[in-house]
C-alpha cells in the first residue's frame, strides 16, 4: 500500500472529499430536476461524454460518477496532507475556489462551453461556484474538526 494511503490525514480527506462530492452532487442534481439550474447537463456527464463518446449511456453514466468522486476524493486527501492538523475553512474554501478556477479556465472551454459557460449562459458561473463552495465549506469543516481533535 503506498505510503500516502497509510497517512489518517490522507484517508479523512478522501472521506471529506468524497461527501464534499456527494452534497454538490446531490444539489446539482436537485437544481437540474427543478429546472433551476442552468446546466444543460452534469458536467461530469459532459466530461464523460467527451472522453468516451458514443460508449452505452450506462457505461457513460458509471464513468462519470466513478471519476467525479475520485476526482473529489484526491483533491480532498491532496488538501488534507498540505493543511495536516493546521487546515480551517478558509483552506477548504481556497481549494474549492481553485478547483472551481480550472474547470472554468480549463475543463468548460475543452468541453466548448467557453470560459466560465459564457457559450451557454454566463449563469453557469454561479452555479457552479455556488457548488464549488459546497465542496469547499465540508472540506474546510472537516479540517476544522481535525484541528480540535
Amino acid at each position: 500500500m503506498p505510503s500516502l494511503l497509510k497517512n489518517s490525514f490522507t484517508n479523512k480527506g478522501i472521506l471529506f472529499g468524497l461527501l464534499g462530492t456527494l452534497v454538490m452532487s446531490l444539489v446539482m442534481l436537485v437544481g437540474m430536476g427543478t429546472s433551476v439550474s442552468p446546466l444543460p447537463e452534469p458536467i461530469p456527464l459532459a466530461i464523460a461524454k467527451g472522453f468516451l463518446g458514443s460508449t452505452a449511456k450506462p457505461i457513460v453514466t458509471l464513468f462519470a460518477i466513478i471519476t467525479h468522486f475520485g476526482y473529489g476524493a484526491f483533491w480532498g486527501a491532496l488538501l488534507y496532507n498540505w493543511t495536516k492538523a493546521d487546515g480551517t475553512i478558509w483552506h477548504g474554501l481556497g481549494w474549492s475556489v481553485m478547483l472551481w478556477l480550472i474547470m472554468e479556465l480549463i475543463v468548460l472551454p475543452l468541453l466548448g462551453w467557453g470560459l466560465f459557460g459564457s457559450a451557454i449562459t454566463p449563469k453557469i458561473a454561479a452555479v457552479t461556484f455556488l457548488l464549488h463552495l459546497i465542496y469547499g465549506v465540508i472540506l474546510g469543516w472537516g479540517l476544522k474538526r481535525l484541528s480540535n481533535a
